[in-house]
């Protein structure tokens, strides 16, 4: 009987249980046939139902991973056709000879983009509005070091077509196009992409990151509210006044009417200051912000009446997942402080006339580029020569 037991889960299987008696020979309810039949049918029958239900599951949930990541790619396209996502065609873009030259050797390396802020509320971002901001944003892209150059927009330059006024009519006439144009023929640069935001964009951003920390000082106070007051009316939406001095939180209305603060001591100088400083504050927020936090500033802005770029999503995103490996290292004006001055040059206005357009190229490139031996391009010479004619008759 214990060799007739030991044969039975060898040689025969559930399914031929019909064999088993003529084998065994033995009733079939012994005590011995019950539990081998038992250990054998059922366990075998469940595990494999049990694994077949356990590869569909596992099935199911891929299928519907694969799909939710299929939703979040054409969630980002299709959010991504509604920003104001222009082409700049690059045979259209200037870049003074010498220079591309000097991409090979101490510009290499180097991305140089151009950020433009427009006095708009109502998401006029592509040209018949003037550029209230103008920066240029220089990132060495192997070091992740940046630089921001704030470019006074009243100062006196070559708009890009042989006629010269104040440097932020060119993105009124022209858009970013011409402005970019304007940018890299008078500063010997090779900038080819742009950001452009209104106001509202600004806001939004700040917003979604939790609000910045500025330094309000009194003179700052009494000019800020005013500001919030005429966007929010323009906007539709509600503001929080200031009204404390010093080191503080501001949410996006807040700090986009600091940006715009420029009847204190400094003039438009300090309120060019004022808004890298609240980029910086920008900047900083979000280096330190979580992924989901990110997303809604990303959010915040991806509209065609809120952001105007060159660039695509890829480098967007790209941008925005490395921003931890970005660091502001430097921050500056041009024309630079010693080397300019103002005056009301004839109808063209109150102007910011650099005292030499060519040293103070020779200045932008050593400060961004540390290139101490840069000699401007004969364009920007030129260029240099006109101003110096135009504006000397008015000023000091």
């Amino acid at each position: 009987m214990a060799t007739t037991s030991s044969k039975k889960p060898v040689k025969k299987k559930p399914v031929h249980r019909q064999d088993d008696v003529p084998v065994r020979k033995k009733p079939v309810h012994h005590e011995d046939d019950v539990p081998v039949r038992k250990k054998k049918k059922a366990p075998a029958s469940a595990k494999h139902k049990s694994k077949k239900k356990r590869g569909k599951i596992l099935l199911f949930i891929l299928e519907i991973f694969i799909l939710l990541i299929m939703m979040v790619v054409l969630y980002g396209v299709l959010k991504f056709e509604k920003v104001g996502k222009v082409n700049l065609p690059k045979e259209d873009i200037v870049i003074n000879p010498e220079v591309e030259e000097k991409v090979e050797t101490t510009m290499k390396g180097y991305r140089n983009i151009a950020l433009f802020g427009v006095d708009s509320t109502t998401g006029a971002l592509t040209k018949n509005t003037r550029s209230d901001t103008i920066m240029i944003a220089s990132v060495n892209l192997d070091t992740g070091e940046c630089k921001l150059v704030s470019v006074y927009r009243d100062t006196y330059l070559n708009l890009s077509n042989d006629s010269y006024n104040k440097c932020n009519a060119a993105y009124a006439k022209g858009g970013p196009m011409q402005a970019i144009n304007m940018l890299n023929m008078n500063m010997d640069m090779n900038i080819t992409d742009f950001v452009t935001v209104g106001f509202a964009g600004l806001a939004d951003t700040i917003d979604a990151l939790g609000g910045v920390m500025i330094d309000v000082d009194s003179a700052e106070l009494q000019h800020l509210d005013n500001y919030q007051k005429t966007m929010a009316k323009e906007l539709k939406r509600d503001y929080t006044p200031v009204t404390s001095t010093g080191y503080q939180l501001l949410d996006g209305l807040q700090a986009t009417a600091y940006c715009r603060i420029r009847y204190t001591a400094g003039d438009d100088f300090k309120r060019a200051e004022r808004q890298r400083e609240v980029l910086l504050a920008i900047f900083e927020k979000a280096k330190s912000a979580s992924p989901s936090t990110l997303n809604a500033a990303v959010n915040a802005i991806f509209d065609e009446n809120k952001i105007y770029t060159s660039l695509d999503i890829s480098e967007i995103l790209e941008l925005v997942g490395e921003i931890t490996q970005y660091e502001v290292v430097g921050q500056g004006g041009f024309p630079e402080e010693s080397m300019r001055t103002t005056g009301t040059i004839g109808e063209k206005g109150s102007c910011v006339v650099p005292l030499s357009l060519a040293d103070n190229v020779q200045w932008l490139h050593e400060f961004l580029f540390e290139d101490e031996e840069y000699s401007p391009s004969d364009a920007v010479l030129e260029y240099s020569d006109k101003v110096k004619a135009d504006t000397s008759g008015y000023i000091k």
